[in-house]
């Protein structure tokens, strides 16, 4: 009685296999037809063609070894600075030993030294993969960002490039000057500036044709302007204004950048729900938690720079409850990034997950700027 049902399976798996079969055949020709072609010809041709086979293979294989070993990387480690014990606010005086200026020294910033770190993580711990020639060239002429593979250490990067970014702004724009009304740091101008360049560039490119200076130069560039700074403001010859306005204006800043890429995951969540077979749900969770990554050092950082704002407005439990809630954030590290239904039962919805937690802690920043601004 069940022999129909017996035989109706086996010619299901029976075609399944054959059309993987077919599959696998057409992807194969190309390389068989390659192989015997070469098998025919003489070393003049062979000797040139194999160096250059292999030089390639070695060109994929460091590829590859960059895309999948992420150098460095760990999510506590802004518990390394040991700011909880640091009793100084960025720019404060610490002494004067004759009143001259030549022995005065000041509070260094912590947001200063763990943006500068962040970017050396990005571009000297690790190679910078969104600017690699085989990158940019894609699998096959398809984007990267299109495919399941090898694009997540990227999308991570630029995460952590887009914090760094927002923050040298605001050094600049508000954190490095008195009142905003005092001439621009030069240093951190010139950090912004590195900063904002295009995260693709090569050492070629053909819009304008010609030689380029790659992204990575410009990024290494930056970390030297802001540990300049940094010694500047260490022996009290420029400026950090750790004012409570100032802070507040920090902080809407990072929950307007985290909530933007919240709206993008929420986007994607609700439009595209492929579970584990969406190409681009990777791209956009490690995007954010990169983004999580950066801004949960540079809060840790501020929280020292600012010491004596958060004493001042009794604040510290509640910055202390949302620095936790970026650390459960970067928790999650699923190992295929899924983006199911909210609903479902067998794939996972890592993107409404992650988006979750971006607007608890969102939520947390916006407290504490509803607080500081009484």
């Amino acid at each position: 009685m069940l022999d129909p049902i017996v035989n109706f399976f086996s010619r299901v798996f029976q075609a399944i296999g054959r059309g993987v079969g077919y599959v696998a055949g057409a992807i194969a020709w190309p390389f068989l037809a390659f192989g015997r072609w070469y098998a025919r010809r003489g070393w003049l041709i062979k000797g040139p063609i194999g160096i250059a086979l292999l030089a390639l293979v070695g060109f994929y294989g460091y590829f590859v070894w960059n895309t999948q070993v992420w150098s460095g990387f760990d999510p506590d480690y802004a518990d390394t600075y040991s700011f909880e014990i640091r009793n100084i606010s960025a720019g404060e005086q610490v002494s004067a030993a004759d009143g001259g200026d030549t022995t005065r020294t000041c509070g260094r910033s912590g947001i200063a030294d763990v943006t500068a770190d962040l970017i050396d993580f990005n571009v000297n711990e690790n190679a910078w993969i969104s600017s690699m020639l085989l990158y940019k060239t894609g699998l096959f002429g398809i984007d990267w960002d299109d495919t399941p593979f090898l694009d997540n250490k990227a999308s991570f990067q630029r995460g952590v490039n887009q914090a760094a970014r927002r923050t040298t702004i605001e050094l600049v724009d508000t954190l490095g000057r008195i009142r905003g009304t005092s001439q621009i740091d030069q240093n951190l101008q010139d950090a912004r500036g590195n900063l904002q360049f295009d995260e693709y560039t090569w050492y070629f490119g053909v819009n304008p044709f010609g030689p380029k200076t790659p992204t990575p130069s410009f990024y290494r560039a930056a970390i030297r302007d802001l540990q300049v700074f940094n010694d500047r403001l260490e022996t009290c010859n420029a400026v950090f204004d750790a004012r409570a306005d100032n802070l507040v204006q920090f902080l809407d800043r990072i929950a307007s950048d985290i909530g933007s890429t919240s709206a993008i995951l929420r986007e994607r969540s609700e439009s595209h729900n492929s579970g584990w077979f969406d190409p681009r749900a990777d791209d956009r969770f490690w995007f954010a938690y990169g983004q999580l990554y950066g801004y949960y050092g540079i809060l840790q950082a501020a929280g020292a720079d600012f010491e004596d704002v958060i004493k001042q407005r009794s604040i510290g439990p509640l910055w202390e409850t949302t620095l936790g809630q970026f650390r459960a954030a970067l928790a999650i590290q699923p190992a295929i990034v899924s983006n199911g239904r909210e609903d479902g039962w067998i794939m996972p919805t890592h993107l409404a997950t992650m988006g979750f937690y971006i607007l608890r802690v969102r939520s947390n920043l916006v407290e504490i700027r509803q607080v500081l601004d009484r």
